[in-house]
């Protein structure tokens, strides 16, 4: 064990601004190690290659130290996690112990998301905890990738870990990774993941250790304390600059799997002083398909959102949610009640976000963008290899654009700013699974027009080279639209469609259906929001979307007033552009 320098009382202890620099980078650059880990060591393709996991580490008491750069989404989700940990195991924790979970009924978020909590000990005293998410590519269920968002309760999703422990003293717990192993259709996959998690824990407390051999344990601990306040001194610094008031905004859900009616996410922020609160009062109750959403989602998707709009500067820590207090109803979508399904949460979560932003772009607009695609479209493809009778189960997380900002154009190809994620390259995905990626591309004139244009979105197609395959879609944004900022227009719609060059049929956002061999799915996301008024958009600019495809020539002149040279080329005519963009603020004036 690693020898712990004895220090005075914390009270007696005098913060060092080098030092507490340091300490403050120190942690922040362990979990990111920690994150490292998790990504060379994983066996998944949606952890190794997606990267849909999450490190961070924790204090004596739970509270969130520092994350790293991984889904956002989940990492403010932790702190409720960690109190049902701290809670149920406070009174028998030990060194060598390991705890997990993954029930959102008891501090998790959907069933493929596995908690997983090393306490840090230094001899036998707690010290602090090392976390890790991550997002299991099946925990069981009635389909393969336990996401469908057409189930209609919990026990239809898969395997509920309550917390609990995987290890005691050191020693796993033989029975509950038999049943883990046993629930699972890939428990090669499972089990890989759950040892680099663990690995990572590890590292995570390796560092931790050295860190109190070096500083002492009360030093280092007053250090920890300092930091938290820190952050919440800068969040509150950061709000008290906002104007008082209440600002709201309403985004909708195209809907839930069940039904076609749109799904309200209401979101008032009322900033008072150096706090605020976000008040989700007025969402729709909690829906028959599977995007309920908990309450710690629910509030990690809030925090994430404001933390957009403060400084760079501020840490990623348990001080920033001190000023902030979320609200949502109960038995909503937002906050609901057992037994309702919650595996495809993250679509409410990313409509969270958009409602929370669109509240803030009325408080901070130039910190905030229009509305991007609308969240990744999740892809699920499952079934057996004809050949070896192995199952297979693909989780492809459609990452797409960013809507525009008051100085910048959006961009495409990109992750949510929620997630943190990847695109699974093509190369990975017809080496691991009997499919074909036929095309895989940008969206031309998806994009929201503005004086800085949304990003454009992606379209991937795929097709299928096994027998009686289960596929699940979970999209969004094929009704209501990305949003607009300022004058700004809003994104194309996402569009899902099988065997497009043959029988095609239109598919809803929300589908799970058997297909069989050969049969092509192609998937068209949703494009960004624009920000500011299309007609005072730089000509230039549009003359640079022209030359590269992102835009055609019929979208130039509706949305921009562009007028051209001549009937084939690219060229713009400045001045009859001018002429015509005059007289369509005119008539617009007058209607």
């Amino acid at each position: 064990m690693t020898d712990i320098k004895a220090s005075p009382p914390a009270d007696a202890v005098t913060i060092d601004p080098i030092t507490f620099a340091v300490l403050k980078s120190a942690l922040d650059t362990i979990v990111d190690e920690m994150a490292g880990t998790v990504m060379r060591t994983a066996r998944s393709p949606i952890v190794r290659d997606v990267l849909d996991y999450s490190a961070t580490l924790c204090d004596r008491n739970g509270l969130i130290l520092s994350q790293a750069k991984t889904v956002a989404l989940h990492l403010g989700a932790v702190p409720d996690a960690m109190d049902v940990i701290v809670d149920r195991f406070a009174d028998s924790v030990r060194p060598g112990d390991v705890f997990i979970l993954n029930d959102p009924y008891a501090g998790g978020m959907h069933l493929p998301d596995i908690f997983m909590v090393k306490p840090i000990f230094a001899g036998e005293t707690l010290e602090g905890y090392a976390v890790v998410v991550a997002h299991h590519c099946d925990m069981g269920g009635r389909v393969p990738g336990s996401n469908a968002a057409d189930s209609t309760e919990i026990y239809q999703e898969g395997l509920r870990i309550p917390p609990s422990r995987l290890y005691t003293a050191g020693e796993p717990n033989t029975t509950l990774y038999d049943i883990i192993r046993t629930n699972v259709r890939v428990p090669d996959l499972v089990m890989g993941d759950l040892d680099a998690q663990l690995a990572a824990c590890t590292i995570g407390e390796r560092e931790i250790l050295r860190l109190l051999a070096r500083h002492g344990a009360r030093d280092l601990h007053a250090y920890f304390d300092a930091l938290l306040d820190y952050g919440e001194e800068l969040t509150r610094t950061g709000i008290a600059a906002w104007p008082d008031g209440t600002y709201r905004f309403t985004d909708h859900i195209d809907g839930d799997g069940f039904t076609a009616d749109p799904i309200p996410i209401c979101c008032a922020i009322t900033v008072a002083g150096d706090s605020l609160v976000v008040d989700f009062e007025g969402s729709s109750p909690q829906v028959r398909g599977a995007i309920n959403a908990t309450f710690s989602f629910t509030k990690s998707s809030a925090y994430l959102s404001i933390r957009c709009a403060l400084s760079q500067d501020v840490p990623n820590n348990a001080g920033v949610y001190r000023a902030i207090t979320v609200r949502a109803p109960s038995h909503s979508i937002l906050n609901p009640d057992m037994p309702a399904p919650v595996a495809a949460r993250a679509l409410t979560g990313y409509r969270v976000v958009d409602a929370v932003l669109g509240a803030l772009a009325q408080i901070a607009p130039e910190r905030i963008m229009a509305a991007g695609e609308g969240g990744n479209t999740v892809i699920a493809i499952g079934g057996y290899d004809r050949e070896t009778a192995e199952p297979f189960i693909l989780v492809d997380m459609i990452n797409g654009a960013w809507g525009g900002r008051w100085n910048k154009d959006g961009v495409e190809g990109i992750t949510n700013p929620a997630q943190n994620m990847s695109n699974l390259p093509i190369e990975t995905l017809e080496a691991r699974y009997p499919l074909r990626m036929e095309e895989y591309a940008l969206r031309p004139d998806s994009c929201g027009a503005g004086k800085f244009r949304g990003g454009i979105g992606l379209t991937r197609q795929y097709r299928i080279l096994a027998d009686d395959t289960v596929l699940q879609v979970r999209a969004d944004r094929t009704a209501t639209l990305p949003y607009g900022l300022f004058g700004g227009g809003p994104g194309a719609p996402s569009r899902n469609v099988l065997n497009p060059d043959t029988a095609r049929e239109a598919l809803p956002g929300k589908v799970t259906r058997i297909v069989g061999r050969d049969t092509v799915i192609r998937h068209e996301q949703a494009g960004a929001g624009g920000y500011g008024d299309p007609l005072d958009r730089d000509l230039a600019a549009i003359a640079s979307d022209l030359r590269n495809g992102k835009v055609s020539r019929d979208y130039a002149a509706a949305r921009h007033g562009v007028v051209f040279a001549d009937d084939t080329a690219l060229a713009i005519d400045a001045t009859a552009t001018d002429k015509r963009r005059a007289g369509l603020k005119a008539e617009r004036s007058k209607g």
